[in-house]
């Protein structure tokens, strides 16, 4: 979070942000760093385990029967990002499923590294509600250890609709791995000659 602007003459919006931090189910310490450090936040995520995207995705899909919503074979209500959970929701969630997330209020400076294929949802200026004003910069990067999850995340991409603004792959995981090993290659084959010398 590289920039956190809050107007001057704002102190009613300050109660508003410290109840959507609460109602966020944040820990002590982040409603702390807020109301006594006074630092400023700018977005709060709520980050799901990967391994209970399924169950989320069963859940979505339930809630949006229930509201007469269509769920189209070629849409993912996760992807397709037209879900925020609030605090009743992410209840139910846990009452039904047993899926918890976590809360993370991003101040300025903060650092959030989402794992690969961990569903999450994040409330700032320009989506549900406003904190304050802020900008972030984002990066997507693809661990080794988390090769083989990206991978199964682009196959499951594939079969969104072609308009879907997740379609395509935009992790590009089989050119990452083609470069890895093309460079592994490189160095082995570099030292393969090297070794043979002495």
């Amino acid at each position: 979070m590289v920039y956190v602007g809050i107007p001057k003459g704002q102190a009613d919006q300050e109660e508003e942000v410290l109840k959507t931090i609460q109602d966020g189910d944040s820990d002590e310490l982040t409603i702390k760093r807020f109301t006594e450090s006074r630092e400023k936040p700018g977005a709060l995520w709520h980050i799901y385990a990967a391994k209970d995207t399924e169950k989320i995705r069963e859940f979505l899909k339930k809630v949006a029967e229930e509201q007469g919503q269509e769920n189209p074979v070629d849409h993912d209500p996760i992807h397709d990002q037209s879900w925020y959970l609030d605090r009743s929701l992410r209840k139910r969630l846990h009452q039904e499923y047993g899926v918890q997330g976590w809360a993370i209020v991003q101040f300025l400076g903060d650092v959030v590294f989402i794992p690969a294929g961990a569903p999450h949802q994040a409330r700032r200026s320009g989506t549900v509600h406003n904190l304050y004003s802020c900008i972030k910069v984002a990066e997507d990067f693809v661990s080794p250890e988390h090769v083989k999850h990206c991978f199964w995340l682009t196959q499951e991409f594939r079969y969104l609709s072609h308009t879907h603004t997740n379609h395509e792959d935009k992790l590009q995981v089989k050119n990452v791995i083609y470069h890895a090993v093309k460079d592994a290659v490189g160095i082995l084959r570099a030292n393969e000659s090297s070794l043979s010398r002495s």
